[in-house]
């Protein structure tokens, strides 16, 4: 493989959750022009309830113009917070319940041909009761999932999120569950 060196990066837009560059580059001996895009990283939680059931939201998600059921998870609030930190604070927010233990699942790369978020998943048992913090402009349905029925979901392709479906699949693949 031959080299590939950035010569120049060059900040082009500022978000209130995204930084876009311009970054010059020059691979295979020609100079090429990218889009990158900065996201300082974000955490999930795959909730499972006593019975073995999976808890997950239902969100409006602009970009789809759509709800989608997903894990709860959320962007850190500085690049240098935990991610596990993240994923307490998240799973409590968005579903009401806490955990006193979380278990690290996997880290996923959302976008890889222009974004660098990276999202670590980890799974939470032994859920307790609290109360939802929603943001004011999140409006967020809870709901109770058997892991076969997410499954399906999965392979008729009506689950499109990348982050739940590769957690419930790592995690149906651990359980040993079809």
């Amino acid at each position: 493989m031959e080299a590939v060196v950035r010569i120049k990066r060059e900040l082009a837009y500022q978000g209130t959750v995204l930084k876009i560059y311009r970054d010059t580059v020059i691979a295979n001996g020609i100079e090429e022009v990218f889009d990158y895009i900065h996201h300082n990283g974000a955490a999930a939680v795959l909730p499972v309830t006593a019975d073995g059931k999976i808890m997950l939201v239902r969100q409006y998600r602009n970009a789809l113009d759509r709800f989608t059921l997903e894990l709860p998870a959320g962007k850190v609030d500085s690049p240098e917070e935990p991610r596990i930190e993240c994923a307490y604070r998240e799973l409590e927010e968005e579903t009401g319940y806490r955990t006193d233990k979380l278990e690290y699942l996997m880290t996923i790369n959302t976008t890889v041909a222009l974004c660098n978020e990276a999202i670590d998943i980890f799974v939470a048992k032994n859920l307790i009761p609290s109360k939802q913090h929603l943001d004011a402009d999140e409006s967020i349905d809870v709901e109770i999932w058997e892991v076969k029925d997410l499954l399906e979901l999965i392979y008729s392709g009506k689950m499109t999120d990348s982050k739940t479906i590769a957690a419930v699949l790592a995690y149906a693949q651990q359980e040993g569950i079809r």
